[in-house]
């Protein structure tokens, strides 16, 4: 992977966490890092695109690029603002957005909120979402964390590739597909498997949608993040 791929994911890192600084603050106006640049933006409050699948997009893109800080202020972004924002959603997304917080902030409701979201998450329990969608890409990550908490190595790997053939299936079901950009990497897979390798657990699955120099932070310090 080239370097100018690695900005471009940490560009994109930086400007989803940066829509969310903007959102959550009190003040007139806040800096964030865009970039190699800091620069000053000014504060928005709720708005359309600041949903709870967005926030999960954030958030996975933070956990890819090891971005501790934003993690921190992401993981404490109001669920109030998140149900302001507008848009229906499958009420599974709301309890996958309380695992992950709960999880970073070290609270002890993080199994609470996992059950829910695993259940919610079924394609049967689909509302909004159809139940390929929720059943190839929006379940697999949860399973992946479930995995991931349990510390079973064994049982996150089958978890990860499962994720992964469905994500292909999903991704190359049709032309109009297969030319999305959206399916070129598995980001929430990535993400959950580059938490799981943090702590020591193996990862054993090879992808082209699991790009190796990401999951290995290749890039670690070359860049003022």
């Amino acid at each position: 992977m080239k370097v100018e791929t690695w900005e471009s994911w940490l560009l994109s890192m930086q400007v989803h966490s940066a829509v969310f600084a903007a959102a959550s603050t009190d003040q007139k106006t806040v800096i964030c890092q865009i970039g190699q640049e800091k620069r000053q933006l000014a504060t928005t409050g709720p708005q359309l695109y600041l949903n709870a699948g967005t926030w999960i997009n954030a958030f996975c893109l933070a956990l890819i690029c090891r971005e501790t800080a934003r993690l921190d202020m992401l993981a404490r972004v109001p669920m109030s603002l998140l149900r302001d924002c507008g848009g229906e959603l499958d009420e599974y997304v709301y309890s996958w957005v309380a695992t992950l917080q709960s999880f970073w902030l070290r609270r002890d409701d993080v199994s609470q909120h996992l059950v829910r979201a695993v259940d919610l998450s079924a394609p049967e329990a689909a509302r909004i979402l159809d139940a390929e969608t929720m059943g190839k890409l929006k379940y697999p990550p949860i399973m992946m964390f479930y995995r991931y908490l349990r510390n079973d190595a064994a049982g996150f790997n089958e978890a990860l590739n499962d994720a992964l053939r469905w994500h292909k299936e999903y991704w190359t079901a049709d032309e109009d597909r297969t030319q999305n950009i959206e399916g070129v990497v598995a980001i929430a897979p990535l993400a959950v498997a580059c938490l799981a390798k943090a702590e020591g657990i193996p990862i054993e699955v090879e992808s082209g949608y699991l790009p190796d120099a990401l999951l290995d932070f290749a890039w670690r310090g070359e860049f003022d993040a």
